[in-house]
């Protein structure tokens, strides 16, 4: 059997991966070895590692690297330790493949010690761009160290090639995340309002989730100030919100939300992990999504559902005609909630479909990490666009 490695380090990744894992789980042509580490081994952060245990799966290595620091240097000494943890977690387990998904510097790390062992990388979501980011520079250095490339649109593909990588092992699969949203049975509002312990049968509602930017100096703190002060103009309805990442300056943005929850009290519910169902359960029913998460342009618009993308984090990334980018003042935040919520948008969104496909590509990924010839895979040649 194919030993094939798969890496997690976050809740989204988690989600985004679920299919690809149980396929593997299911595969009697696989022996699925699953590393788990950094934010799912973070009580402060959910202790996510309860869903994926929860879900039936056998965690194969636990991977203890992230500090209690958003510093710099202390992402950088998470890196050190991940890279390290990794490097004892592939010599014990060998595998013949391993799988990442997207651009955190967690999995940059994994990637750094599977290619000094000579391990074939498969990527998910390569290609892709954004500006306001060092995940803009992390997922091209994975990208170059990978040697399957699964990518969410036909301008990725190109962009991954453009990088050098050989055009037969660069697969334009869509977006694995939609896949979730058309297997999972999702709540009800009933349902989901049950299980927030938080009431939005009879209240509109919108879903929140800010990320710092980290390639500006303060995580762009200012910006999500701007957007709370932004939300606050909006009596009618609630807020569900998620906490950022552990990316640089993560941590200064939790206390503005938690003080937002306070002031709010009985309008928000602020968490620290949705976990997939009930997060795809509250983008079924919300009004709208407002943050700068990549799944607001990913999956949200297979909802048909208004997303406001604000400031430079996303900036490069594809949006469809259900997003509307805008900057992070205040003004501009409100001008954006006002036309969101507009009947013209609305119907607008209904007509919309989502540049990043229809779903199955979770499927094709499978097929090809369980087909695809891996002999000298590792012996790479840079492909010269002529």
């Amino acid at each position: 059997m194919r030993k094939v490695a798969v890496f997690t380090g976050t809740r989204a990744e988690y989600g985004l991966l679920y299919w690809v894992i149980k396929g593997l789980e299911l595969s009697p042509e696989a022996e699925l070895q699953l590393y788990v580490g950094g934010m799912h081994l973070s009580p402060e952060f959910g202790k996510t590692i309860d869903q994926i245990e929860a879900d039936n799966f056998q965690v194969c290595e636990k991977l203890e690297f992230l500090l209690s620091s958003d510093t710099p240097v202390g992402i950088a000494k998470s890196m050190g330790l991940a890279l390290i943890g990794a490097a004892d977690a592939l010599e014990r387990t060998k595998p013949d493949l391993l799988v990442v998904l997207g651009d955190r510097f967690e999995s940059m790390a994994i990637c750094q010690a599977a290619m000094v062992a000579q391990i074939p990388i498969a990527h998910i979501h390569g290609g892709e761009t954004t500006e306001g980011l060092i995940d803009e520079a992390v997922r091209h250095s994975i990208t170059k160290m990978s040697h399957l490339h699964f990518t969410a649109t036909e301008e990725y593909k190109q962009r991954v090639i453009q990088l050098g990588e050989q055009p037969s092992n660069v697969y334009n699969v869509g977006a694995p995340g939609i896949d979730n949203i058309k297997a999972l049975d999702l709540l009800s509002r009933e349902e989901l309002s049950t299980s927030l312990g938080f009431d939005v049968v009879n209240s509109p509602y919108m879903v929140v989730t800010y990320h710092p930017v980290t390639l500006s100096s303060d995580g762009a703190v200012d910006d999500l100030e701007a957007l709370l002060m932004a939300l606050r103009q909006y009596p009618n309805h609630k807020f569900i919100i998620t906490f950022p990442n552990a990316d640089t300056h993560g941590r200064a943005l939790i206390p503005l939300l938690e003080k937002f929850a306070q002031e709010m009290s009985g309008r928000v519910s602020l968490v620290q992990s949705l976990g997939q169902l009930r997060y795809l359960s509250a983008l079924k029913h919300c009004d709208l999504v407002v943050g700068n998460s990549s799944s607001g342009l990913i999956e949200v618009p297979t909802f048909r559902v208004p997303t406001i993308n604000i400031g430079n984090r996303q900036k490069g990334r594809i949006a469809g005609d259900t997003v509307i980018n805008c900057g992070g003042d205040q003004e501009s935040i409100k001008a954006a909630l006002d036309c969101a919520l507009s009947e013209s948008f609305k119907a607008k969104c209904l007509k919309s479909s989502n540049p990043y496909g229809d779903g199955g590509s979770s499927e094709m990924i499978l097929d090809t990490i369980l087909n695809a010839d891996l002999t000298d895979l590792v012996f790479k040649s840079f492909y010269d666009i002529k």
